[in-house]
């Protein structure tokens, strides 16, 4: 018989990344980041000049936060701790939205906090990407967990059978991040991994209904 599944996202999720994005523009780049839930472009400006961030300029230095900065990243409180438990009653894959070029990277990076686990790298919605690695496992039961309410409205509209949890670990931006839970896309928000965890085991037992 086949083993549960959680699939999950990695940033704000296992690790922070805005906190250590926001503090890398501001000392490479003279760029402000404020983390107050408006969409990164309109987050950020220029210290010596008004003239404002072309989106262009903003995947720019998202790649090159991801292309040299990833070891600045820190784990979210009880990350590392929630992966291995559930690792002991399921299989636990990530789905992250980054190039395929940075699968490895993203790899190497969470195997050294401990987390081994099977990377799937995506870009867009991530639906698609997740009916895929469902139809790969075969799971008895599925979890998927992401700080983004797009990507569980995604997975509601291709896999409405996988449950899905809406987590957001980053505090200066969880108040404000819009609820997929509030909104019908999610059956569960929880930004804590204490909280999330029980909830998951009991979901991955079938328990939570």
């Amino acid at each position: 018989m086949s083993r549960p599944l959680v699939v999950t996202d990695c940033d704000e999720v296992l690790l922070h990344m805005v906190r250590h994005f926001r503090d890398w523009l501001d000392e490479e780049h003279g760029v402000l980041f404020e983390l107050e839930g408006n969409p990164f472009l309109q987050s950020m400006k220029r210290r010596d000049s008004d003239k404002a961030m072309t989106e262009d300029e903003v995947w720019e230095l998202l790649g090159g936060f991801f292309d040299t900065e990833m070891g600045r990243q820190t784990a979210i409180p009880g990350s590392i701790e929630a992966i291995a438990e559930l690792q002991r009653e399921a299989d636990v894959v990530v789905l992250t939205n980054l190039v395929d070029k940075r699968n490895e990277a993203r790899a190497r990076q969470l195997r050294e906090f401990g987390i081994e686990a099977p990377v799937f790298t995506n870009q867009g919605p991530k639906g698609g990407a997740l009916a895929r690695i469902i139809a790969q496992y075969e799971p008895s039961r599925a979890v998927f967990i992401d700080d983004i309410a797009q990507h569980h409205q995604s997975a509601g509209e291709v896999v409405p059978h996988v449950r899905r949890l809406h987590f957001c670990g980053e505090p200066a931006i969880a108040p404000h991040v819009p609820c997929a839970h509030e909104a019908g896309h999610a059956h569960a928000r929880i930004d804590q991994w204490d909280v999330a965890l029980p909830w998951l085991l009991e979901t991955l037992h079938g328990e939570k209904k």
